[in-house]
């Protein structure tokens, strides 16, 4: 009965389709069709009469099947008709497009086909506002500029939203046409919504207000239909703009206290660089409003990354610094003091970089927390930095909806165009380990970038439009209405906080003087300034609309202002006393207060016990060699580690790292590692995470050690370096108790993440007083694989390192403070376990330093380099440099002739040549912590070796490596002691790094190692590998 009926129905929806297909009703109103005028022979193919119009037909049929009157009468006569076998055109009577309150009566069916052709035609000019309108909206304060740039021939836009080029004409104006739910179906939303009947001239200028008056809106791009529609119900309102008379004063307060603030700062530090916001000033009020209606919506705290323009105004109107600290930057600079110390320490930056963080309260009562990352002139580098922090902060909350923190991006339009980590960071923004739930980006647009115009600055219409990659919407408006930038900002919040995406508003504004307050932008943009110099401030635009319309009272206005002058000259007057009296704060010594228990550089801090006890190893150790009874691991895996713990000896290079990371999970430290292919390695060596062989399903052993464990989170990133290695470095800024790894592919693929290491990791504590912890593993060693597959550059990071080649550090135990005072740490590690305790001594130490590690590839599987159960228990510490190993192979320290000093993979080539070639009077030592020097080692090692020649052997050419750091601080180190000098071995100068012919690989391996064991004095170049190709 069940398939009878179904058949049944299936039969009817074919009549249904039938009756309303293009041939169908063709042959049956030809006059209908032909009357029609369509802008383009594309225009049927989107109209009622094909398939477009079958769904619309058959959501109708659908809707009148269960509830007959859920439609307009005249569709219940017709589908009654086709019910009854009606023969085609007689089931017909006129739809209520046409017909507002008449009461249906059969007509002729080309009256049909036409009111059938106008419905749809409507549904299609409606269609064009939503996807076209922006194009035509009024953006820019100037006038000068049309909002995008790439337009098609003059007077073409405006004819995609004429409703002539729909088939109506002036005459149709005033025709009621009826857009309810029950005739669009699931698409109804905004002015298709509403319920009653419209004339078409309503239906056009709500269309207008929504997309062409000061607001555009991109949406139609965005697949989700529920997206599409909370846009349009937002936006087709002609009502959006609910404001009080509260919420037009706040708003002019707002807005007054951001004009007056450039203004102030204009008057008093003319010749002064401060890039202002002059011409975008609102966007102050704006995102000010953006945080009230996120606070009302649950969110707690934002963490905000911005360029320099507009920064200080930020900083004042957002942040809520107090004023008198930044006039005192403008008067005395922005180092910091030290309590009790009487030097002043840090290169500081200048004040337009400088990051802050406050609670504050909102409109709606609920306090946040506000905190403004501190970044770069590198325009969006900071952007993922903010990502990072924003989900440290949401795990930190156990914030899985990820509503209680959200990221807010500002940036500049030629900048958002231009970078590409912009296009990065958006790609992070719905990947599982990066998510954080959406930002809300605000392009700050000034409609130039320093001196070139839009048009020259990118390809595409808007400088947004990177951000449909991900399909987002994005909110265009006028800088100068300062009710819809509001409003816009606030709506975004909403559209975030309820669908956890990102989203766009671009502010459309102007910039009222230079690049900067000293440069004269008239000799490139000579026209664009003299509209700006006729054009009033968006400040003076308000105060007199809001006089004409009642808005505020001329007292309201005057009220205001008088409070601006006077808070400023306030703050003005204690600066400049503060600065003359010698009692201002020049700067805050971090950490001490913000991470309790932790210590700044000035604060000493004994070294920790890395080592764990030998059970809690064994017990570690047993849960990560096992997995449930029902997974069914790969055969190649499958290989039991328990007699490795059992007998304590041949612990490889991924058993320690496990270890590692596990005995810390058990102490309550949250790990995190992340980078390109990090759950099994790229070398095949991890495999932290376990995939079932029959149903794919996942198993990590790390994440199953114990009910109380702490978090482990291991995620393979997309492929990108620059906007992940921020991600990672905000995310261990934000708490120092989570230990944060990122793993490059191959160490030589990090420099794409140039910036984030030059200007956050290696000096960000120096310039802004932040610590961070974060572990940078990059893949290193020379195993013939080519330029771009052996070398990590150490010698980029070494040239970046603080410490004094010419001066030995304190390095008495209970006084060593070389590597508080150190901007971080570089190691080149030899052995297992020695990387088992720089993993945990970035966490057992009381303040936190970034770590570069040189890791290992062909040692990852190397039989020799392994360590026994024995070297990772309490007492035996990491070693910034390991002695001679095999000492009973050797003569005695005396009669030693050469010393050889290395680092890394080179020390087991080098010992595999001692040991075939049986020479005894060599000894190894190698150089763990290449960053900050051990000097006390090395003078240990020379008096122990009293008559031994010092030399440095490594695989890179002469010009890389750690040749050109370690070599004046061995003559400091030996300088006091036997002013001996150290000689170089290894590969010649060279621009590339490593030479990508394997014989030629062996042949240059086999020379240097000869020079290093032959007693005598070492060449000052080796001689040409000859090869002919």
């Amino acid at each position: 009965m069940q398939m009878f009926v179904a058949a049944a129905r299936a039969s009817f929806v074919r009549r249904v389709r039938q009756q309303f297909s293009l041939s169908s009703l063709q042959r049956q109103f030809p006059r209908a069709l032909s009357s029609r005028k369509f802008s383009s022979p594309a225009r049927v193919h989107e109209s009622f009469i094909t398939g477009t119009g079958g769904a619309y037909v058959e959501e109708l049929f659908e809707a009148w099947e269960k509830d007959p009157n859920s439609v307009h009468k005249s569709w219940q006569v017709f589908f009654a008709n086709l019910q009854a076998n009606a023969q085609p055109g007689a089931a017909n009577a006129l739809p209520p497009s046409l017909t507002g309150g008449i009461e249906p009566v059969p007509v002729e069916v080309d009256q049909v086909a036409s009111a059938a052709v106008d419905h749809m035609n409507l549904l299609l000019l409606v269609r064009a506002f939503q996807v076209r309108g922006h194009y035509l909206a009024h953006l820019d304060p100037l006038e000068i500029n049309t909002a995008n740039i790439h337009m098609q021939p003059d007077g073409q836009m405006p004819q995609f939203l004429d409703h002539k080029t729909y088939g109506f004409t002036d005459a149709d104006l005033d025709r009621e046409f009826y857009m309810g739910a029950a005739a669009i179906g699931a698409a109804a939303a905004g002015v298709l919504a509403s319920g009653r009947p419209q004339t078409l001239r309503e239906i056009i200028d709500t269309l207008k207000g929504a997309y062409c008056d000061t607001i555009g809106v991109e949406f139609m791009h965005i697949p989700d239909l529920e997206q599409q529609n909370w846009i349009r119900d937002k936006f087709e309102k002609s009502d959006k703009f609910q404001h009080t008379k509260s919420d037009v004063l706040n708003m002019y307060d707002r807005l007054a206290f951001a004009s007056n603030f450039e203004t102030f700062l204009a008057t008093k530090y003319g010749v002064t660089k401060r890039f202002g916001l002059e011409g975008v000033e609102s966007a102050i009020p704006g995102i000010k409003s953006m945080i009230d209606r996120a606070a009302e919506l649950g969110c707690e705290a934002f963490n905000i990354g911005m360029p320099h323009r507009g920064r200080l105004n930020v900083l004042a109107n957002v942040m809520r610094k107090p004023m008198e600290e930044i006039f005192q930057e403008f008067i005395a600079g922005t180092v910091a003091s030290v309590p009790g110390h009487d030097e002043v320490w840090g290169s500081g930056d200048v004040k337009y970089h400088l990051g802050f963080s406050i609670d504050r309260p909102t409109t709606c009562g609920k306090r946040v927390h506000l905190s403004l990352v501190a970044n770069p002139s590198h325009l969006e580098a900071v952007n993922p930095v903010v990502l990072g922090k924003t989900r440290a902060k949401q795990e930190s909350l156990k914030d899985d909806t990820r509503r209680r923190a959200m990221s807010v991006l500002l940036h500049g339009d030629a900048a958002f165009a231009g970078q590409g980590i912009v296009y990065e960071t958006l790609e992070l923004s719905d990947i599982k380990g990066y998510s954080t739930g959406g930002t809300v980006h605000i392009i700050v647009n000034n409609q130039i970038g320093f001196t070139t115009d839009p048009r020259f600055a990118r390809s595409s219409p808007y400088c947004s439009d990177v951000a449909k990659c991900v399909s987002v919407p994005i909110f265009h408006v006028n800088a100068d209405d300062l009710q819809a930038v509001c409003w816009v900002c606030a709506t975004a919040a909403e559209f975030r906080q309820k669908f956890g995406k990102d989203v766009i508003v671009d502010i459309v504004g102007y910039r009222r003087y230079g690049h900067n307050e000293i440069d004269e932008p008239s000799f490139t943009q000579p026209l664009m300034y003299q509209h700006i110099s006729k054009t009033k401030p968006v400040l003076q635009k308000f105060q007199d609309e809001a006089l004409e319309k009642s808005l505020l009272s001329k007292d309201e206005i005057d009220k205001v202002e008088a409070d601006c002058v006077r808070i400023f000259e306030q703050a003005f007057e204690k600066a400049r006393r503060n600065v003359e009296s010698g009692t201002w704060d020049k700067g805050e010594i971090p950490l001490e207060n913000r991470w309790k228990g932790f210590k700044s550089r000035f604060s000493f801090s004994a070294r920790q016990d890395t080592g764990v006890p030998l059970e809690e190893l064994r017990n570690v150790g047993e849960r990560l060699s096992s997995y449930p009874k029902d997974f069914h691991i790969h055969r190649g895996l499958a290989r039991n580690k328990k007699h490795m713990f059992d007998t304590g000896v041949g612990l490889d290079w991924a058993t320690a790292e496990a270890l590692a990371f596990g005995t810390l999970l058990k102490e309550g430290v949250h790990v995190r590692l992340s980078g390109q292919d990090v759950e099994r390695g790229t070398f095949s060596h991890r495999h932290a995470v376990l995939h079932d062989q029959e149903n794919e399903s996942k198993y990590v052993p790390l994440q199953n050690l114990s009910s109380d464990q702490a978090t482990f989170s291991i995620f393979n990133s997309n492929l990108s370096e620059y906007g992940v290695l921020g991600f990672e470095l905000g995310y261990s800024l934000h708490s120092p108790m989570s230990l944060v790894l990122w793993e490059a592919q191959f160490g030589d693929f990090a420099n794409t993440a140039q910036v984030i290491i030059d200007q956050f990791i290696a000096a960000g504590e120096q310039k802004w007083l932040r610590q961070s912890g974060l572990v940078m593993l990059l893949p290193h060693g020379y195993e013939g694989q080519g330029p771009e597959h052996s070398s990590a550059r150490i010698e980029r990071f070494l040239q970046m390192s603080d410490d004094d080649p010419a001066i030995i550090p304190e390095m008495a135990q209970h006084g060593r403070m070389q590597i508080q005072h150190s901007n971080w740490q570089i190691v080149n590690l030899s052995t297992p376990a020695n990387y088992f305790h720089a993993l945990r001594r970035q966490i057992r130490r009381e303040f936190r330093k970034p770590l570069v590690v040189f890791s290992p590839k062909s040692l990852l599987r190397h039989p020799q380099c392994v360590s026994d159960i024995q070297e990772f228990v309490p007492g035996i510490p990491f070693r910034r440099m390991i002695d001679e190993r095999f000492p009973h192979d050797i003569v005695a320290p005396e009669e030693v002739k050469r010393l050889i000093l290395c680092t890394g993979k080179v020390y087991y080539d080098v010992i595999k040549y001692r040991n075939d070639n049986q020479i005894k009077n060599i000894a190894v030592a190698t150089l763990e912590q290449i960053s900050p020097f051990p000097f006390d080692r090395v003078q240990q090692l020379s008096k122990k070796y009293p008559n031994a020649e010092l030399v440095w052997v490594q695989e890179e050419p002469q010009n890389m490596g750690c040749w050109s750091y370690v070599e004046p601080r061995v003559a400091t180190a030996l300088l006091e002691i036997n002013g001996k000098r150290i000689s170089y071995i290894g590969r010649n100068p060279a621009a590339s790094p490593a030479t990508g012919n394997s014989t030629i690989h062996l042949a240059e391996i086999e020379q240097f190692l000869e020079a290093a064991f032959n007693l005598a004095p070492a060449p000052d170049r080796m001689p040409p590998i000859r090869w002919r190709y």
